[in-house]
């Protein structure tokens, strides 16, 4: 090995971790050192904070917190907190709500808020047995055994709403599940899920150990595997909508709204039949959707796990919008599965989540699962714009020209030469290196 292991790194000092990280990794350049260092927040108990977010933690990662405004969503106007790295994505959420508060705005309505969760587990056992089992004993019992777990979420208008037995045994020997829904109110709800769900796994256990309906051999065959949540929640799902009569869809595109209209049906129709174009379809969306998610302080390697599974429910990947143009009438929207809270977890501790959350009316879960279907479809219309009509690279090279100026060392006074100069021109990067190296005479 090129280096060597160490033991006991989660107990050194913050100092320590970067000592030893520099002198085995870094040939002992202080200058890494200077780079942690300057991230650090001069607020030491902020700092101390974000520390206790994660694990092993020797400085922060900033990204951009940006803001696109002019959302009317279901009749509120809102500026929806976004933090992103990626060129274009504000600009786009931004220009797509523009383009839309003069003709009704986004609409969303609620279809569900159930989410799931299983206790997995082997036994050998006859099904009818095991079912018969479940419905006139063991169901109960499990209700019964999360009564104090869930009791504060019952208050709340929460709790489980259903649990059932499923049997898996065709594909796997002996395998079966004990699935749970749930309703978590206003929290994301995991770990109220897989603490019930974990009182699920041992209360199965006792109930099958005292039983009479089996044997003493298939008592010995119970095997609790897991308890834990799914991420996958398609019944946890909001749909967010735009409409307007095709004349309406005017804009200085220069191409007339009725081509644009059937352009545009076009490229979603692409991206539901083709996985290729459905992929990249899709990322655009998430784009939108994951900027709101990381700024209100939710999880989006869930949202994103949970959208994709989504999206290849049927066995096929496909786009998560949708379009019609029936009877004059241009329909733009998105059906979105996604579990997110606005209590517990950082949604309390972090001071920009909590100003995010201020920034949206200190939304209830639901209603942020409206604004954050609303944001993707917003992306996704952008995206979509652009690329029936000037293409995708005139706008995002604009947003990246800074990135690229950034890199070469470029001054303020250069910076805003360049902003003039590709007003009307398409920004490149091969063009942006001849100006930079005719200005600075190379």
């Amino acid at each position: 090995m090129n280096h060597k292991p160490i033991e006991g790194f989660s107990k050194l000092p913050k100092q320590g971790k970067i000592e030893w990280l520099v002198n085995e990794y870094l040939e002992g350049n202080q200058e890494y050192q200077n780079i942690l260092k300057q991230y650090w927040n001069d607020d030491a108990d902020l700092q101390k904070l974000h520390e206790e977010f994660s694990e092993n933690t020797i400085s922060n990662f900033y990204m951009p917190y940006g803001i696109a405004p002019n959302f009317l969503i279901d009749g509120k106007l809102l500026a929806l907190p976004m933090a992103v790295e990626e060129s274009s994505v504000v600009a786009a959420a931004s220009k797509a709500a523009k383009f839309w508060i003069d003709k009704g705005g986004f609409k969303t309505t609620i279809i569900n808020t159930e989410k799931l969760g299983h206790t997995h587990f082997i036994f050998n056992v006859e099904p009818h047995k095991l079912l018969h089992f479940f419905n006139f004993s063991l169901k109960k019992k499990l209700f019964e055994a999360t009564e104090d777990i869930t009791a504060n979420m019952r208050k709340r208008g929460g709790g489980i709403l259903n649990i059932s037995l499923v049997d898996k045994t065709a594909e796997m020997p002996n395998y079966y599940q004990l699935k749970a829904s749930f309703d978590t109110v206003d929290s994301m709800g995991a770990n109220f899920i897989n603490s019930c769900l974990e009182q699920f796994g041992k209360t199965l256990r006792q109930e099958v150990a005292t039983s009479e309906d089996f044997t003493q051999e298939e008592k010995n065959s119970l095997q609790i595997v897991m308890n834990i949540l799914s991420n996958f929640t398609p019944d946890c799902i909001v749909r967010a909508e735009v409409s307007c009569k095709m004349e309406d869809l005017k804009d200085d595109s220069g191409i007339s709204p009725e081509e644009f209209a059937s352009k545009f049906k076009q490229a979603v129709t692409i991206a539901e039949i083709e996985p290729y174009r459905a992929t990249t379809h899709n990322k655009g969306v998430m784009n939108g959707v994951d900027a709101v998610v990381i700024a209100t302080g939710n999880d989006f390697r869930a949202t994103e796990a949970c959208a994709h599974a989504y999206a290849a429910r049927d066995g096929q990947y496909r786009s998560l919008t949708h379009c019609t143009t029936d009877n004059g009438i241009f329909r733009f929207w998105i059906d979105l599965p996604i579990s997110v809270g606005v209590v517990g977890g950082l949604t309390n501790l972090h001071p920009l989540v909590k100003f995010s959350l201020a920034l949206l009316g200190k939304p209830s879960a639901q209603e942020l699962m409206s604004i954050l279907a609303v944001s993707g479809l917003a992306q996704n219309f952008g995206a979509l714009r652009s690329l029936v009509t000037t293409g995708i690279q005139k706008g995002h090279m604009k947003m990246h020209l800074l990135n690229i100026l950034n890199q070469l060392g470029a001054t303020e006074e250069e910076k805003q030469h360049f902003v003039t100069y590709f007003k009307d021109k398409t920004v490149s990067h091969h063009e942006v290196i001849n100006e930079f190296n005719r200005m600075r005479g190379n």
